[in-house]
């Protein structure tokens, strides 16, 4: 057996529960429950990285404001999703409604993900991971119906700057989504096993 200490007699004895011991990933039990890990500060291009990704999201949260702010040149994009005739307003509902079952299902997802103790299973999938895996096509197909939707209905205004328009606006979605998290989660480390 190997990453243990030699006793008399030439063989070898485990040290699972020592606290200084780390293995040196010749035994896998071994090593599962003792690696080290480390606690490093992060390299250059991982700062580099993140300085892009804040950029990144700055754009698109600033040119989703803009095109907010700015709507059509007269009036903003807000007043004309309510007054202005140019609009299909029956397709801009049902895009509405797809909208809001995809929130429904993102919040229901959420909120059964967090209600789920870790050590419900060991090896299988959770039920908020099996649900989410069920529900996926479900989003993907909600959310690209809604686009479709609200490119035919919004067409009238903007023409072909609706694609755009609409990519720009479902990307800062996507970014403000995850500071509207009330939580973090955080990985989860086994320090005290009993296997």
């Amino acid at each position: 057996m190997s990453g243990g200490t030699p006793v008399g007699g030439g063989g070898f004895m485990r040290q699972r529960h020592s606290q200084g011991y780390a293995s040196s990933g010749d035994d896998i039990e071994d090593d599962a429950c003792s690696r080290l890990r480390s606690f490093s500060p992060q390299s250059f291009e991982e700062e580099k990285r993140t300085w892009i990704e804040i950029l990144e999201n700055f754009l698109w949260i600033a040119s989703a404001a803009l095109i907010i702010y700015f709507g059509d040149r007269d009036s903003n994009l807000i007043y004309l999703l309510f007054h202005d005739e140019r609009i299909r307003r029956l397709p801009l509902y049902l895009g509405m409604i797809g909208i809001g079952l995809n929130a429904l299902i993102f919040i229901y997802t959420s909120i059964l993900a967090w209600s789920v103790k870790r050590f419900d299973e060991k090896w299988g999938l959770k039920e908020w991971e099996v649900t989410s895996i069920t529900a996926l096509p479900f989003v993907t197909t909600f959310g690209l119906i809604s686009f479709c939707l609200f490119t035919f209905a919004l067409w009238p205004i903007w023409s072909f700057l609706t694609l755009p328009l609409l990519f720009t606006l479902f990307m800062a979605c996507m970014v403000i989504t995850p500071y509207l998290i009330l939580g973090k989660f955080r990985p989860q480390y086994d320090e005290f096993r009993t296997d």
